[in-house]
């Protein structure tokens, strides 16, 4: 991305048009590149680019807009010959004029006399059905509009000369129609283009007395004869709808009024209101109100409300008064003549439509429409313009739709602009903007409103520049009020910006809102971006000033704590704490028992909101009373505090708690619960007490995370509370039965249920786990651990271990303490361990790698507990501790996922610089060099580019060789690109920098086949190993063993993969053994023959796909290493692999195989026929496509046993001893036939 694309991707205002040359450079090269379609689309792609640019701020083409017009003209003239480079201008002409606007383009088309005939020839050889050139067409016809406004009769550009053929021209009037009526039925862009040629050139002063007529005769055809029910019916009425709009307002109204209610009277036989086409009702609505214009005289009402002059110099002159004052007297003195001004009846028709049409669904005609009412209105005497103003108002009704409100609220705004809406309208008006502000109409699971309320904002911001201050003042609070209330409260960006642009627009031009200013500087455009910082944060900067506090917690109270949106009426109750401190007074004794009785409302949003809002507020003023060294109850009646302790057994009556809603009534009460916890209500040893753990304990039963988590949330507070003695002991037996419970709970059947009792165990208090620390450490562990029945419970240990990290936080660490009592020497590494066994949780399920979340939860749990562990006892950590500690989460912080590897990233840098040091860190100093704290604070964990090059590093400490690796192992064999490219790419620079170092480079490959061994059959890491294997080998980054016999690792290479393949039946994992087996041909001796005979066999396997595929890589194996068979031998062996079908039967392939095998040297592997061991419990074993030489590595009875899952060691010894026999009989008659 270039510098001014990162300009405009951020939002930078552009201050010239820069690519001016580029863009000339383009139009020049057209001539050259039109013939060659890459490059032509090249570069109108790149000229798209930079003129979109500049779609938002088109002015700044102005200064070069005439010279490219010109140049693009110029090249047009010059290519009349060349239909494909013409059409390519033409583009480029029309990407400029959709940028900038055809209104300011047509202005500089050249428009002499001799520009009329070209254009004419020109638009004779387009043709209209081909849409391709719609942009030629659509650019000739504005040129033609510009060019048939030439100053002379259009009848001196006819010629009276016979052409060849004995033909005459039509004379330029007659063509220039013709193709305005063709292309007016077009459905494509050109038919906008004709449009306003029609109305341009049809209000010339010779066409309109010649052909004016009959051109509207024709329209008016069109629209009788055109069925709307069609696509084309409706193409072509809308056509003629934008033109006659065009007509009516570019001509003169003495020469269209004759023919107005004719248009009018067929306009309104079409019925558009009734047509589902939004543009053609747009087109209708322009029609009509051109048509409202036409029957008025041109003239400005005498009556109008002005405030100020356009002429700044004229506002800020002293004797603007006196003059503005006397224009009042002038129009005083118009009143009569006003009076006597005669209004057709076609006007009242004409309003009609355009008050149904500000009912219309689209907004678009609903704009149209009020528009319309507003230039109207202009023309109307004083009394029938009131009258429309009394129309407009009564649309706001609730019997009407959302469409007619932000009708209505259009038309005000446009009214008011105009000054048509006179201050003694205002009482009447102001009410109903109001009431359009808060408009929201519940649908369902939605509501609609939101574009009444912009509108309505829209009103106010347009009010604020129509009227004079004194006109306002009355009105002032009510105005300010709603627009902060909006600007703050509503739940749509937009419309909290429109108000916030409202009120900036109020403050400034009218200077009467209270502490405008002040508000203006926080409350902002942008700052109002954010609904949280809206209702958490600004409201409470707002609520400063006492003459907004009221109206604000009014608002939330009234309105909010019903809306339709959950997350609303939870902000609602959020902001209601926040804005309490400012009136609590007010909020207790007014807000406060309204919201109790809502609580026990019918309807499941009040009830929900009121909950909540009735919990914040409580805890908000039992915080205000803390502060004055008050009780709640001094600010709370005791009448209230006894309905809020009730409302719990209303809804459990009730049964609110099931069936619909009963999920966010569970989490509603849950944190009422909490807050009336914190709130220290006196409700100790009251019944109620009983039914609000009964509450808890089903909320953390509960399927829903949401639910279980809100329960655990009100553990901390209202066991301190209510189960605490003055002591801080349990009180009675309720830690026995309460613990004892949640730890039988904890061991349930459900993982759900699993999940919400660990985060139960995890919210207990200290005082509730003293004593009981030891068995709930073991149930927490073997909660955390994976078990056989529980296997899939992922997201059950994960809560376990999150639970388990907390009870160690609560209780606190001491060297010598008690393991019933606190975290000690003696349960210290107990609970290590499980750490780090979780660490090694790899779960996988349909959601992929669920085991990352116990893994990530771990590393939290192992941070946290070390952290206070190295404050409080250091020394608690051991070398062992912490040895695992950094070696595995050095390993996750090189795995595959994004999330883990950045979460043990950070881990790792916060515990390497922790302060007080951590004990025991091994090879730090090694550690701080690769990760230096200079560069701590910049790395990106998450981003592969960031991580794996600095872990790579940490492979040349012999501490960390082997976590890291296996963290590599996993993501170089990855299936993501970037992933792999990066992690590959940092291995392969750490291997190059050792490639030399014999000693080194056998210790790197002793600890990969180590990894191979531990996770052989392990898919997790197996499988990508035998990748990494393969990237390795092919990239040449063991070539330092290449010479040296002795080392083993090729043999054992071999060894684990024949072992990982062993009656594996997946193709991914076959292929991949048949690359490292190919790769592994670059070492020479038994490695190479023994890797031979593994992809001879593989050729014949039974899957299709590995045969072909083996037969692929080993042509290409041995094209790479061109020393595997001797050299007079390489055609036939790469004709046999190139040229033979492997995807026939086996059958057929077995024979072309062992040929292939006599042509390699090595020998063929032969199929044994099935064994029958009738004698041992009718056992039967089958061996096919087995090489017998592999058969000599298999002496071991148990590793028979094992491969082949026999009954006993009997079994096995006899398959052993038959198996050398048949070999040695192998040896020496090359064949066998066992049977038994």
């Amino acid at each position: 991305m270039d510098a001014d694309e990162s300009e405009l991707c951020h939002g930078h205002v552009l201050e010239e048009f820069k690519e001016i040359k580029e863009v000339r450079g383009l139009i020049d090269n057209l001539k050259d590149i039109y013939k060659d379609l890459i490059a032509r689309e090249a570069s109108c792609e790149r000229f798209t680019v930079i003129v979109d640019q500049y779609q938002e701020q088109p002015h700044l083409i102005d200064p070069y807009l005439e010279s490219l017009m010109d140049q693009i003209i110029t090249l047009v003239r010059q290519s009349s010959e060349e239909p494909l480079l013409m059409q390519e201008a033409f583009k480029y002409l029309y990407l400029i004029t959709k940028m900038r606007g055809s209104k300011i383009v047509v202005r500089h088309f050249p428009h002499e006399v001799a520009d009329v005939e070209p254009v004419l020839a020109l638009l004779a050889k387009q043709d209209p059905t081909d849409h391709t050139m719609w942009e030629t067409r659509y650019m000739l016809l504005l040129w033609l509009s510009m060019a048939c406004m030439i100053p002379f009769d259009m009848s001196r550009l006819d010629s009276n000369i016979a052409s060849a053929t004995g033909e005459r021209k039509k004379p330029a009037m007659d063509r220039i129609l013709e193709f305005a009526q063709t292309y007016l039925t077009v459905y494509d862009k050109s038919q906008q283009a004709a449009a306003y040629l029609s109305s341009k050139f049809c209000t010339r002063p010779d066409v309109k007395q010649r052909k004016l007529p009959e051109f509207l005769d024709w329209a008016l055809q069109i629209l009788h004869s055109s069925d709307v029910e069609t696509m084309i019916g409706c193409s072509k009425v809308t056509g003629i709808l934008t033109m006659l709009a065009l007509l009516f307002k570019h001509g003169k109204r003495e020469d269209l009024l004759q023919y107005a209610s004719m248009v009018k009277k067929v306009v309104e036989k079409l019925n558009i209101s009734e047509i589902n086409n939004t543009v053609l009702r747009k087109a209708g609505m322009k029609v009509t109100q051109r048509l409202g214009l036409t029957f008025l005289k041109d003239r400005v009402a005498s009556w109008r409300y002005q405030r100020g002059s356009r002429s700044l110099s004229d506002n800020i002159r002293d004797g603007f008064v006196e003059k503005n004052k006397m224009t009042m007297k002038n129009n005083n003195a118009t009143m009569e003549e006003d009076e006597e001004y005669d209004v057709p009846d076609d006007v009242e028709d004409v309003i009609e439509q355009l008050l149904c049409g500000l009912k219309d669904k689209d907004t678009i005609v609903r704009w149209s429409a009020a528009k319309g009412l507003g230039r109207i209105t202009g023309r109307l005497p004083k009394e029938l313009a009131d009258d429309v103003v009394g129309s407009v108002l009564e649309l706001f009704t609730l019997q009407e739709t959302d469409g007619a409100w932000h009708g209505g609220c259009l038309t005000l705004a446009e009214l008011g602009r105009r000054g048509l809406l006179l201050p003694q309208r205002l009482p009447d008006v102001v009410p109903v903007v109001l009431k359009a502000l808060g408009y929201d109409q519940i649908r369902g699971n939605f509501s609609v409103g939101a574009h009444v309320r912009d509108a309505a904002c829209y009103v106010c911001w347009a009010f604020a520049r129509a009227y004079e201050p004194e006109d306002v003042t009355p009105y002032v609070t009510d105005i300010a009020n709603a627009l902060v209330k909006v600007s703050i409260f509503d739940r749509e960006v937009n419309v909290r910006r429109a108000a916030a642009a409202a009120f900036q627009e109020n403050v400034g031009r009218q200077g009467t809102f209270p502490h405008g200013i002040d508000i203006l500087t926080t409350a902002d455009y942008f700052a109002v971006g954010n609904r949280s910082s809206c209702y958490l944060d600004l409201s409470v900067f707002v609520a400063n000033f006492p003459e907004y506090t009221q109206a604000m917690i009014d608002h939330l109270a009234d309105v909010k704590v019903k809306h339709w949106d959950s997350d609303m009426r939870e902000l609602t109750a959020k902001g209601l704490h926040n804005l309490t401190p400012k009136a609590p007074e007010y909020v207790a004794s007014t807000v406060l028992p309204k919201l109790i009785k809502l609580a026990t409302n019918i309807d499941l949003s009040w009830r929900h909101g009121a909950i909540l809002a009735v919990a914040e507020i409580t805890y908000a003023l039992a915080k205000v009373a803390h502060e004055q060294n008050k009780k709640v109850t001094d600010l709370i009646k005791e009448c209230y505090c006894e309905e809020m302790k009730n409302i719990v057994k209303e809804l459990h009556k009730s049964k609110s708690f099931r069936g619909l809603g009963g999920e966010m009534m569970r989490k509603a009460v849950s944190v009422f619960i909490e807050k009336l916890s914190l709130s220290k209500m006196p409700y100790h040893g009251d019944p109620i007490i009983e039914l609000w753990q009964e509450i808890i304990d089903d909320c953390l039963h509960h399927i829903e995370p949401e639910i279980q988590v809100a329960a655990a949330a009100a553990i901390p507070a209202f066991f301190r509370e209510y189960y605490m003695d003055s002591f801080g002991k349990p009180k009675d037996n309720m830690q026995e039965n309460i613990v004892d419970r949640y730890l039988k709970e904890l061991q349930g059947t459900m993982e759900t249920t699993s999940m919400g009792f660990s985060l139960a165990i995890g919210a207990l208090p200290k005082f509730m786990i003293c004593g009981k620390l030891e068995q709930i450490l073991k149930d927490l562990i073997i909660a955390s651990s994976v078990t056989p029945n529980h296997e899939k419970w992922a997201e059950g240990r994960k809560e376990a271990l999150k639970a388990l990290t907390r009870v160690c936080m609560a209780v606190g660490v001491q060297s010598s303490g008690s393991k019933s009592v606190i975290v000690c020497n003696d349960n210290v590494q107990q609970i290590y361990d499980a750490y780090f066994t979780a660490m090694r949780d790899y779960t996988l399920d349909s959601r992929g790698d669920a085991g990352a979340w116990v893994r990530e939860a771990s590393m939290m749990g192992l941070q946290e507990l070390t952290s206070l562990i190295a404050k409080e006892a250091p020394g608690l950590i051991t070398k062992d501790i912490c040895k695992n500690l950094f070696c595995s989460i050095v390993q996750q912080s090189c795995e595959k996922i994004d999330r883990t590897r950045s979460c043990a990233g950070k881990i790792f840098s916060d515990l390497l610089y922790h302060k007080p040091e951590i004990p025991y860190i091994p090879q730090k100093e090694e550690l701080i060099k690769v990760f230096p704290l200079s560069e701590i604070e910049e790395i990106n964990w998450a981003a592969p580019s960031d991580t794996f090059r600095r872990f790579t590093k940490l492979l040349k400490l012999d501490t960390y060789m082997y976590s890291v690796l296996i963290g590599l192992t996993v993501s170089v064999g990855g299936l993501t690109e970037s992933l792999v490219i990066h992690s590959s790419t940092s291995l392969e620079y750490y291997l190059r920098d050792i490639s030399k170092d014999s000693e080194k480079m056998a210790q790197f490959a002793d600890v990969l086949l180590k990894i191979f061994k531990d996770y052989q059959k392990d898919d997790r890491v197996s499988q990508p190993m035998l990748k990494t294997l393969d990237q390795l080998l092919s990239k040449g980054c063991f070539h330092v063993f290449w010479s040296d016999d002795s080392v083993q690792f090729p043999l054992e290479a071999i060894e684990l993969v024949k072992k990982e393949i062993s009656k594996s039946g997946d193709p991914n994992k076959l292929m991949s053994a048949a690359d490292v087996f190919c790769g592994l041909l670059q070492f020479s001796g038994p490695t190479r023959k023994k890797c031979l005979q593994q992809l001879s066999i593989m050729l014949c396997h039974r899957y299709p796909r590995i045969r072909k595929a083996t037969a692929n890589k080993l042509y290409e194996a041995l094209v790479t290493y061109d020393d595997v068979i001797p050299e007079e031998k390489f055609d036939d062996v790469f004709t046999v692999l190139s040229e033979t079908n492997w995807d026939d039967d086996v059958a057929t392939v077995r024979p072309i195989r062992n040929d292939l095998c006599d042509l390699m040297e090595v020998p063929k592997p032969v199929m044994l026929k099935p064994v029958c061991f009738g004698s041992f419990q009718s056992h039967w074993t089958i061996f096919t496509y087995c090489d017998l030489s592999l058969f000599m590595d298999f002496h071991d009875i148990s590793l028979i046993n094992e491969n082949y899952n026999l009954e006993g060691p009997k079994d096995a010894k006899i398959i052993a001893s038959y198996l050398i026999d048949a070999n040695k009989s192998f040896e020496k008659k090359q064949s066998t036939d066992l049977s038994h």
